[in-house]
């Protein structure tokens, strides 16, 4: 499968590394505005084909899936860009900077008959089933709450502070806290309260999450752009708890006994990134001419931004777009 790289930033080397170190994909192209800086990420992450501008990649008949890699705000521009030119669409987090944007993009892509997915790379990853497997085998009892901690101090991005980039720690950092909470917990939430301090620019700096959920299960979410945090997923059970060491990339997972005693830990499989998942994700739901990816249903990535929504109306946080 041959990807298209839109956009030449931090991300999109990341994408660039993951693809050349894979079998079943191949970093074909990248896409910039700029004509220079297209060659010199080619150059640089050993990328076949540069292109001055999104058009020009697109309408290269060799390329097979789209790699969105630029900032929030332009996501639905770029997404709807690549769908009118036929192509599948791997977008990256958060789909969009809100759910009426979402809505959009996901119904245009509905309407031409094409596949996209957003690429919140917990969602596809191996730690996901291995989580799944232990909370389904009874060994941590009923599980009765989350905690979810991500934070990392990233005042040194501009973009992250930025209101008219969809800047702040919520679509950047929080998207996993949430992300965790939906995928140990699901989605019925009944109440969702919290408290965001923003920064000198409008968007929010830190953030702090409860979500409580019909049956009584609560999961309770941190997150900062201002300070680099532990960074567990933490699931609470009946008869132990179990921590998921570095929430958006999980390497451990570490198994506890009521009384706090070290069970057993587990390490997850090597990876190039672990953005590979996603990609080879992609590429099983296009060949089976699928227009969503299982791991990450277009119900939940909407939900997941009407839950983004609500938290930045309660807060007072608004893009000049919006």
């Amino acid at each position: 499968m041959k990807v298209g790289i839109l956009g030449a930033g931090r991300i999109a080397a990341t994408m660039a590394k993951t693809l050349n170190g894979m079998k079943e994909a191949q970093c074909y192209a990248v896409a910039s505005r700029s004509l220079e800086k297209a060659e010199a990420f080619a150059q640089k992450n050993h990328v076949e084909k540069a292109y001055g501008s999104y058009e020009e990649m697109l309408s290269d008949e060799n390329v097979d899936l789209v790699y969105i890699a630029t900032p929030h705000s332009h996501h639905l521009e770029h997404g709807k860009l690549c769908i009118s030119y036929g192509k599948p669409v791997l977008c990256e987090k958060s789909f969009t900077a809100n759910a009426a944007q979402a809505r959009e993009l996901l119904d245009y892509a509905a309407e031409k008959k094409v596949f996209i997915t957003e690429a919140i790379w917990t969602r596809y990853m191996p730690s996901r089933k291995m989580i799944d497997d232990i909370i389904a085998s009874g060994e941590l009892g009923e599980i009765k709450m989350i905690s979810a901690n991500l934070g990392y101090e990233l005042t040194d991005k501009e973009r992250m502070l930025r209101p008219e980039l969809a800047g702040g720690a919520l679509l950047d950092v929080g998207v996993y806290t949430l992300n965790f909470a939906s995928m140990v917990l699901g989605d019925d939430i009944v109440k969702m309260t919290s408290e965001c301090v923003k920064t000198d620019t409008g968007v929010d700096g830190q953030d702090a999450i409860i979500l409580t959920y019909r049956d009584g299960k609560m999961a309770v979410l941190h997150t900062s752009m201002w300070a680099d945090t532990e960074q567990y997923g933490i699931i609470y059970g009946t008869k132990g708890y179990m921590i998921a060491c570095n929430i958006n990339n999980i390497d451990t997972i570490q198994i506890y006994a009521p009384d706090r005693h070290l069970v057993r830990a587990v390490k997850v499989p090597e990876q190039i990134t672990g953005y590979e998942y996603e990609v080879l994700a992609c590429r099983r739901a296009i060949a089976a001419g699928e227009l969503e990816c299982q791991e990450m249903p277009h119900a939940k990535t909407l939900r997941i931004m009407e839950w983004m929504d609500a938290l930045r109306e309660d807060w007072g946080v608004k893009y000049p777009f919006e």
